[in-house]
C-alpha cells in the first residue's frame, strides 16, 4: 500500500496538484481536506512535517491547507515560519482559489489572515482619520454588515457613523 505524501497514513491514491501535472499520494481524509476545504481539527497537524518536504508538489499542498485554516493560531504560525521556493510558492497560489472559483478570484483577509466575506462584522484595529467626513472612526468601533470592493483585495467598505467609508482590510479584524 502507498502511504499519504502529507500524513502518512496507508490506502493513499494518486493526486494531481494543479496547474501542473506532478501528482502525490493522498489518503481520503487529506483529499477532502483539499477539494471541500480543511477544517480546524488534530489530523491537519501532519503539515508541521509536510510544509518542510523536499517534495515541491507535496509543500504546495500542505500551503494551501495552511491558507485554509486562517481561524487557527498554530497554521498561521507555521505559514509565517515557513519558506519557499519562489516558483514553488507561485504555484501554490496559482491553485489557492479553490475548485469553481477562478484564478483571478480576490480574496480580502484581514490582519490576522482570516478571509473576510460580505456581510461580515468587522472591528477597527486602530483611529482612522475619515477624509471628507470630519470625523474620527475610534478603535474597536464594530462595522457590521461590511461589503467588498471587488477589484481591490486591500478595500472594503462599512457604516461608520452614518457614513459610508472605504477601509483598509489591514486596519480591521474579523469579529
Amino acid at each position: 500500500m502507498t502511504a499519504c505524501a502529507l500524513c502518512n497514513s496507508e490506502g493513499a491514491t494518486a493526486f494531481a496538484v494543479p496547474p501542473r501535472e506532478d501528482s502525490v499520494p493522498l489518503c481520503a481524509v487529506c483529499r477532502a481536506g483539499i477539494e471541500e476545504g480543511p477544517r480546524d481539527e488534530p489530523h491537519w497537524r501532519c503539515l508541521n512535517e509536510a510544509i518542510w518536504s523536499p517534495e515541491p508538489a507535496v509543500q504546495v499542498l500542505a500551503w494551501r491547507l495552511l491558507k485554509g485554516l486562517p481561524e487557527a493560531a498554530w497554521a498561521r504560525d507555521l505559514l509565517e515560519t515557513a519558506w519557499l521556493e519562489p516558483d514553488v510558492l507561485a504555484w501554490a497560489e496559482q491553485g489557492a482559489g479553490g475548485s469553481g472559483s477562478g484564478e483571478d478570484a480576490v480574496v480580502h483577509v484581514d490582519c490576522n489572515g482570516a478571509v473576510l466575506a460580505s456581510g461580515d462584522t468587522v472591528t477597527l484595529i486602530k483611529d482612522l482619520p475619515v477624509k471628507g467626513a470630519g470625523f474620527t472612526a475610534k478603535r474597536g468601533t464594530a462595522v457590521r454588515k461590511i461589503s467588498l470592493v471587488a477589484d481591490n483585495p486591500n478595500h472594503l467598505e462599512g457604516r461608520v457613523e452614518g457614513q459610508r467609508i472605504v477601509i483598509l482590510c489591514q486596519f480591521v479584524k474579523k469579529a
